[in-house]
């Protein structure tokens, strides 16, 4: 499960043109052994397959993974900078989308968490959002943190028209509770 999610982008740097970044982590068994001092269980592996337990993603991460769904498969480096300027407004350099990967996986595949991530807008948790001129498909997320079980983050990863995206986007709400309360009315 950790090597597909790395495909994805979780657990290493994006490679976004900006100073420092976070990377996360992904844990296996070896990961759990070094740094805990415990044994890998089942239920660990229940936990990662829905996104509880130990692993650390950052919106960023979440937005191209997302946007890796939404646009048939290919993995871009993010960037924030498409275009630097003069003063006098001339174009001196323009940067072009870099792809990291592609084809990693099946358009089956895609076609299924695409329809999925459709029918939390039209019938799931982020419903609130049906009603918008422009289709979204979306997840949205609760992620529990710290000693006290009701501590939650709102996570909502979207994009947009469905049928042929054109933006990806992340919302989290940190210290909010669950992400279609919190995280989707944004």
């Amino acid at each position: 499960m950790k090597s597909y999610l790395e495909l994805f982008g979780f657990g290493r740097d994006t490679g976004v043109d900006v100073g420092d970044e976070m990377h996360g982590s992904i844990p296996d068994p070896v990961w759990k052994e070094k740094t805990k001092n415990e044994d890998w269980y089942l239920g660990d592996t229940y936990h990662m397959a829905i996104g509880q337990g130990d692993i650390l993603v950052t919106p960023l991460q979440m937005t191209n993974a997302t946007s890796s769904i939404a646009n048939g498969g290919k993995l871009y480096k993010p960037r924030f900078v498409h275009e630097v300027v003069d003063e006098n407004d001339k174009v001196l350099e323009t940067k072009k989308p870099e792809a990291i990967r592609e084809g990693f996986i099946s358009g089956k595949n895609l076609e299924i968490v695409r329809r999925g991530m459709r029918q939390a807008v039209t019938s799931g948790s982020a419903r609130s959002l049906n009603d918008l001129p422009v289709a979204v498909s979306g997840k949205t997320g609760t992620a529990q943190f710290g000693p006290d079980e009701k501590k939650y983050h709102g996570w909502f990863t979207s994009f947009a028209p469905s049928d042929k995206p054109q933006i990806a986007l992340t919302i989290l709400i940190e210290s909010s509770g669950g992400g279609d309360v919190t995280a989707v009315p944004i």
